[in-house]
């Protein structure tokens, strides 16, 4: 009487089955900062419905800081994959889509109601509508080198940390006007949903800083130290400022991107000051 399981038959070629090929640990660890990351997103969710918004809104920056090394340590390491970038991409959109969304919503725009959920819908969709036209645009090859130093619209991660000054100005201690300010940040909101798919160039600074001169070298050290020590000491003041300056510079962009475009168009050939 045969048995009703299969036996086991090894595969064709070298006897070694698919299943057991070893994967270098160089390739897992860049997939392990975006789990990282994830993990931090989801734990925002969690602190913000517990009430515990300051630490919510330190578990978004942490993430936002992993989603920028991640993509650095698989290209240091050699172990860029389609699958890295997949899950990537997933885990931006409930970090930098879905989590500031519902930490906004429980902080304030919950008295609203259905008002304010709709505001956080749609900045949700417009961080998802943003990711998957970057992921589209990466198979664009025949983009000019000095285009890559801008992005279309404001990044996913750069959108999370700006969407959420509102709740930096209440850490300070920014007096809240009941239902005005709760207008207001649905306003904000939505502002931020609109820049994250619009065509506004912004500056990624992936050409930017490749090479320094000698003589800044000194100054960008002591630079980093201060706002490394602002950051410790007045982390919500700190960030304000980097927000209102990360304003400031959208304009510049703009400028930058349309006199090389002029530029370009004029026969110029690729611009040689896009990495200043």
């Amino acid at each position: 009487m045969t048995s009703g399981f299969r036996s086991f038959r090894p595969r064709s070629g070298n006897g070694r089955r698919r299943g057991l090929a070893r994967v270098p640990v160089r390739a897992l660890v860049p997939n392990m900062i975006t789990l990282l990351a994830l993990c931090a997103g989801l734990t925002s969710i969690r602190l913000a419905i517990e009430g515990r918004f300051e630490l919510a809104v330190m578990a978004i920056l942490v993430a936002a800081f992993l989603d920028g090394i991640d993509g650095r340590v698989a290209r240091l390491l050699r172990s860029s994959t389609r699958f890295g970038a997949e899950l990537d991409s997933l885990t931006d959109f409930v970090n930098f889509g879905v989590a500031p969304g519902v930490v906004l919503y429980v902080w304030g725009l919950s008295d609203l109601r259905s008002i304010g959920w709709i505001a956080v819908l749609i900045y949700a969709i417009c961080c998802a509508l943003r990711l998957a036209r970057f992921n589209v645009a990466l198979d664009e090859s025949d983009r000019p080198r000095w285009m890559s130093n801008y992005f279309v619209g404001i990044p996913a991660p750069a959108g999370a940390c700006t969407v959420l000054l509102p709740l930096y100005l209440d850490f300070i201690g920014t007096p809240r006007f009941e239902f005005v300010t709760a207008g207001m940040v649905i306003l904000y909101t939505l502002l931020i949903g609109y820049l994250m798919v619009s065509r506004v160039p912004t500056f990624s600074g992936k050409l930017a800083g490749q090479k320094v001169e000698r003589r800044w070298v000194t100054p960008m050290f002591m630079g980093f130290v201060l706002f490394l020590g602002l950051l410790a000491t007045f982390p919500w003041t700190a960030l304000t400022i980097c927000t209102v300056l990360y304003f400031g510079a959208i304009p510049l962009s703009v400028l930058r991107f349309r006199r090389n475009s002029r530029r370009m168009l004029k026969g110029a050939g690729a611009p040689e000051d896009t990495t200043e």
